[in-house]
């Protein structure tokens, strides 16, 4: 029988069948022989061990069309990555680091601010023009006013869309906007450091049955992992992940960091150096674009930031870039 891994728990996986049963299955063990761990929006193939007790056994997964490592989830067209415009104020390293991930990953992201309701229109508009100007489609809502979430919901609507962000900043509470029988459990703000005590302990995905067409859902996954059926067109999923304080970069060197900034792409030829690093050089295209306002200051000081912390975890980077 074939499904889809809703949630996993201490080595219990729980699968949604295409008959909309949900099963409690544990792996095979030759998954830990291949390396191989079960993710949550897995397609996978079950065999019935209890049907009474619903109780199931994952017996093969079926390719992956992506797969991220933080959040730990797969099969995902998008990811929505969801800030606070204040309280708490939004951190731009953490938000910059999580766009790198996934650009490494080509996954398309949308950034969502919400608590537009206490904010005020400059606060809002910083964000906006450092955001927009690099390419992101960046959304302001208010999820207690229910402000924004239309046009939220149109770019979810067919889509698998991984919510992630950090603690505090609503995410629970778009969940039950989006889902309301989720009944996600909503974190109290904490006064004393303004930070969300983080209430979800799982990545879980849910299905949107307000965004979904009225189709069959029973349909066929082929050994590519695509599908036969109208269903996985049409259908919409949210995946609800843990909130976040911080996120390693991996892969990513002093060298290659520019890339993931691709608002300095279009100065670069400006630069009087090849290879310039926009830190230390002179005649640098990038911060002459910088200093006319064309690019966010923001992103700048923070792309100084990430490459510091980069070039410092590579004693031997600084005697290289002087040969």
């Amino acid at each position: 029988m074939k499904g889809r891994i809703l949630k996993g728990i201490a080595g219990f996986y729980y699968v949604e069948t295409y008959e909309e049963k949900v099963y409690e299955c544990k792996a095979k063990g030759i998954f830990r022989k291949t390396n191989l761990k079960p993710l949550v929006g897995d397609d996978v193939e079950i065999d019935i061990i209890d049907e009474e007790k619903k109780l199931g056994n994952i017996t093969e997964i079926f390719p992956r069309k992506n797969q991220l490592l933080r959040p730990p989830v797969a099969n995902v067209d998008q990811a929505v990555i969801l800030f606070a415009i204040v309280k708490p104020n939004p951190s731009y390293n953490l938000l910059d680091r999580f766009l790198i991930m996934m650009r490494q990953q080509n996954l398309p992201v949308i950034i969502c601010f919400n608590k537009q309701d206490i904010a005020t229109a400059s606060e809002q508009q910083e964000l906006h023009d450092a955001y927009e100007k690099c390419g992101y489609k960046v959304l302001f809502i208010s999820v207690i006013e229910e402000k924004g979430l239309d046009e939220l919901k149109e770019l979810l609507k067919g889509k698998t869309t991984t919510l992630a962000g950090p603690s505090g900043v609503g995410k629970s509470s778009l969940l039950n906007k989006l889902v309301p029988n989720a009944q996600m459990q909503t974190g109290d703000l904490s006064r004393k450091i303004e930070r969300g005590k983080n209430t979800t302990r799982h990545s879980e995905l849910f299905f949107v049955e307000e965004l979904s067409d009225n189709v069959d859902r029973n349909v066929d996954i082929n050994v590519d992992g695509s599908a036969d059926g109208e269903g996985t067109t049409c259908d919409t999923y949210v995946i609800d992940t843990p909130g976040f304080t911080s996120l390693e970069m991996r892969d990513v060197t002093p060298d290659n960091l520019m890339q993931f900034y691709p608002e300095f792409a279009e100065y670069e030829p400006e630069c009087r150096f090849g290879g310039c690093s926009h830190i230390a050089e002179p005649d640098c295209g990038v911060k002459r674009a910088i200093a006319e306002g064309k690019i966010a200051k923001v992103r700048y000081d923070n792309y100084k930031v990430l490459y510091e912390e980069l070039k410092n975890m590579r004693p031997d980077y600084s005697k290289k870039a002087r040969r």
